[in-house]
């Protein structure tokens, strides 16, 4: 019994051994698979101006500069919308949103492989804004996929519970 409880996990060890091995063995490395964007000025400006288009009020110009494809991801895993919900979530928000301000900072990339290959734009800023009297400041996360001149896709990262107390929310365990 011991000798085969021993040998199972003997061949678990190598099986993990191997697979581990060889997705190394596939994955590049970083400078063989990230390079300079070569349309970096443009792309990092497209992104940069639909984000400033969006805290504005500008949705005409912010749609102008997404993929007719576009989908957009985030915060949380399950969140995603399409051109033109991203428009009707940022016209809900200039409901209850006023004095709505936008900084930060922006940095591009190319990968040249794999499932994520294009043209990238992050940016790391925050969002601020006033709701219900109360002054909102959002630190986040955003990455956009740019080809052609227009926003693909993007993914943001920001924290909604922050957000949900800073508005005044309390978060209370279950019972």
């Amino acid at each position: 019994m011991k000798i085969n409880k021993f040998l199972s996990t003997l061949a678990i060890t190598l099986a993990l051994f191997s697979a581990t091995t060889l997705c190394q063995a596939q994955t590049p490395a970083y400078k063989d698979n990230v390079v300079e964007n070569p349309n970096a000025e443009v792309d990092m400006k497209v992104v940069g101006d639909y984000i400033k288009a969006l805290v504005s009020g500008d949705l005409d110009k912010a749609k102008t500069l997404l993929a007719p494809n576009f989908m957009g991801r985030g915060p949380s895993q399950l969140d995603s919308a399409n051109v033109e919900k991203t428009m009707a979530n940022w016209q809900a928000n200039y409901k209850v949103q006023t004095d709505r301000k936008v900084g930060f900072v922006t940095q591009t990339f190319k990968v040249v492989s794999g499932n994520l290959k294009g043209n990238w734009v992050s940016l790391w800023g925050t969002y601020t804004f006033t709701q219900m009297e109360k002054a909102i400041s959002i630190p986040f996360q955003y990455t956009a996929s740019v080809a052609d001149g227009k926003i693909v896709s993007d993914r943001i990262y920001f924290d909604n519970l922050s957000v949900a107390r800073q508005l005044g929310y309390k978060l209370t365990p279950p019972e």
